[in-house]
C-alpha cells in the first residue's frame, strides 16, 4: 500500500499544479490537494503509485519495485489511464468531476474536483438523529450519480462515509474513484476491502463484482446512518450473521419498515440476493413517501423467500386468508393477505434469525398461512431450531400459555426426493439431497449429529459444492483433521 512516505512534498510543482498537502492514502496511489497556479483553483490531485508494486527515485519519478512488478504496474498504469479518461467524460452534479489527466514523473495523475462542504460524518454528527426524509435527500442524487458510473461500465469499489461529502449549498457529491474499474476487467489490483463496507465478492481476486458491489457498499453506509453503528464485516457474515438487520436494529418510530427493509436488500451477503442494478433500489425507494408502504415488494427471491415446488405453492395458496381489497403490498416474509400482527410477526422473525440464520424469512413467510394465531405461527416455526431448550424458550416468548403444547423436534434428513422440513427442502433446491447427505455423512465423523444442521444452512449459502465443502469444514476445530477433510471432500464429492 502506498504511504505518506512516498508523497510528494507540499511545494511541489506539477505542470501548473502546486502540491499543498497530502489528502489520502489508498492502495493504488495518493490523493493531494493542490493549486491550479493558472486558475488560481484548488484541485484534487490523484497519483497512480501503488505502493505494493512501485516505488519513488531522488528525483520524484515512479518505478516497479523489481523486474517481476514491471508488467503489472504498467498494466496498472494503462488502465489508470483508460479509466481516468472515462471517467472525465461523465457529467452529474453528484460525481466528483474529473477534469483532466496527464502524464509526468514516469506515472499519471489524475486532476478532480476539490469539494468544499463537509464529510458525511460531519453532516450526520450536527444533525443525528438523521431524518428519513434528509437521508433520502441525501441518497437519491448519489443513486442517480452512480447509475451514471455503473451505465459507463464502471465500479466504484470504494463506497464509504469517507468518500461522501456534503457540499455547502447541501447537495450530496460521491469522491475519490482512484478504486473505479471497469466492471468487466480482469486485474491483480482487484482486492479493494474497507471492512463493514466491502462486500465479500471483494476479498478475494475472483469475487463476482458487478453493480450489486456498489449497492452492498451503499447499504453500509445506510446502515451506519440509521442505527449509528458501522456494519458487521462481510467476512464474518458468511456463517452465522452476527448483524442485526436494519428492520429489528434501526428507530421503527423514525424509519418507515420500508426503507429499513431495502437496507437489508442491499446488505445480503449473497451477491445474487441483492438489487442487482442501481433502477431496482431506486424504483423501491422512489415508489413511495417515507412514511407509507412500499407499493413495488422486493423482489423475493433476492431476499431469501426461494419458490418453493408447485405442491408446496398450492398448498400455501390454499391455506392463506383472503386479500384485503386495494391494500398496499408489504415488503416483508409475509404473504400480503396476512391478518397477524405484523409487528409481532417481524419480532418473531428477528429472533428466529439468531437460531436458523437468513432463512427465517422463508420460514415463516411458509407457515404463516395455516397459522391462526402467533401461537400457532410459533409453534410451526420453532420446529427449525435444532436446540431443544431454545425452541421451547422460544415457543414460551411467543405462544405463552399455550406453550407447553409439543413442538415437534426437527427430524433427520429424509431420504432424497422427500424433503422432510422448510429448511431440508430450501436447501434441496440448490443441491442435490444425495449430494447433501454424503457431505452430512463426511462431516458427522468429526462433528457428530450437529452435521445435519451444520450442512444444511451451509446450503443456504455456497453456490457449488466445492463451496459447500469449504464453507462445512470451518466447523472442524482440528487444522490437520480439516485439511484432510476438504482434500477428501472435494476429491469425492462427485
Amino acid at each position: 500500500m502506498a504511504t505518506d512516505e512516498l508523497a510528494l512534498p507540499p511545494g511541489y510543482a506539477l505542470n501548473e499544479y502546486r502540491i499543498e498537502s497530502t489528502l489520502g492514502v489508498g492502495g493504488f496511489g495518493l490523493t493531494y490537494l493542490a493549486t491550479d497556479a493558472n486558475l488560481n483553483l484548488r484541485v484534487a490531485l490523484k497519483e497512480y503509485l501503488p505502493g505494493d508494486l512501485a516505488q519513488r527515485n531522488e528525483d520524484s519519478s515512479v518505478r516497479p519495485r523489481s523486474t517481476e512488478a514491471t508488467d503489472t504496474f504498467k498494466w496498472g498504469l494503462d488502465r489508470f489511464l483508460d479509466e481516468s479518461r472515462t471517467l472525465a467524460s461523465f457529467r452529474h452534479p453528484n460525481i466528483v468531476r474529473v477534469m483532466r489527466f496527464f502524464q509526468a514523473n514516469s506515472t499519471a495523475y489524475m486532476v478532480m474536483e476539490f469539494v468544499d462542504g463537509r464529510s458525511l460524518q460531519d453532516w450526520a454528527r450536527a444533525i443525528r438523529p438523521v431524518s428519513e426524509a434528509a437521508l433520502r435527500d441525501m441518497l437519491l442524487p448519489l443513486l442517480d450519480g452512480l447509475e451514471v458510473v455503473h451505465k459507463g461500465g464502471f465500479l466504484h469499489r470504494d463506497i464509504k462515509p469517507g468518500n461522501i461529502f456534503m457540499r455547502d449549498d447541501g447537495s450530496p457529491v460521491l469522491l475519490d474513484f482512484g478504486s473505479a474499474r471497469m466492471a468487466s476487467a480482469k486485474s491483480e489490483l482487484t482486492a479493494i476491502v474497507t471492512p463493514g463496507y466491502a462486500p465479500l465478492e471483494q476479498y478475494h481476486s475472483q469475487g463476482r463484482q458487478g453493480p450489486w458491489s456498489d449497492i452492498y457498499a451503499l447499504g453500509g453506509v445506510l446502515y451506519w446512518l440509521v442505527t449509528g453503528h458501522r456494519p458487521v464485516e462481510a467476512a464474518a457474515r458468511v456463517r452465522n450473521d452476527p448483524m442485526p438487520p436494519a428492520v429489528q436494529a434501526g428507530d421503527r418510530g423514525r424509519y418507515s419498515a420500508d426503507l429499513l427493509t431495502a437496507i437489508d436488500w442491499m446488505l445480503a451477503p449473497d451477491e445474487t440476493r441483492r438489487p442487482q442494478s442501481v433502477s431496482e433500489i431506486k424504483a423501491a425507494l422512489k415508489s413511495t413517501e417515507p412514511a407509507s408502504d412500499l407499493s413495488n415488494p422486493i423482489d423475493p427471491s433476492r431476499t431469501g423467500a426461494f419458490e418453493a415446488p408447485s405442491s408446496m405453492a398450492a398448498a400455501t395458496t390454499a391455506g392463506a386468508t383472503a386479500v384485503t381489497p386495494n391494500a398496499p403490498s408489504q415488503p416483508t416474509s409475509l404473504p400480503a393477505g396476512m391478518l397477524l400482527d405484523r409487528d409481532a410477526v417481524k419480532k418473531m422473525e428477528s429472533e428466529l434469525v439468531k437460531h436458523i440464520g437468513p432463512i427465517a424469512a422463508v420460514v415463516i413467510r411458509r407457515a404463516a398461512p395455516a397459522a391462526a394465531s402467533i401461537a400457532a405461527l410459533a409453534r410451526a416455526v420453532a420446529a427449525e431450531i435444532d436446540d431443544e431448550s431454545a425452541r421451547t424458550a422460544f415457543v414460551k416468548r411467543y405462544a405463552g400459555d399455550t406453550a407447553e403444547r409439543s413442538v415437534p423436534a426437527p427430524q433427520p434428513s429424509a431420504p432424497t426426493g422427500n424433503p422432510t422440513n422448510v429448511a431440508t427442502l430450501l436447501a434441496a433446491q440448490r443441491f442435490d439431497l444425495g449430494a447433501l447427505e454424503k457431505a452430512e455423512k463426511a462431516l458427522a465423523q468429526h462433528l457428530g449429529p450437529l452435521a445435519r444442521v451444520v450442512v444444511k444452512r451451509a446450503a443456504m449459502k455456497a453456490r457449488d459444492l466445492s463451496e459447500l465443502y469449504l464453507l462445512i469444514a470451518d466447523e472442524i476445530e482440528d487444522r490437520n483433521e480439516r485439511k484432510a477433510f476438504i482434500r477428501k471432500a472435494i476429491a469425492n464429492k462427485d
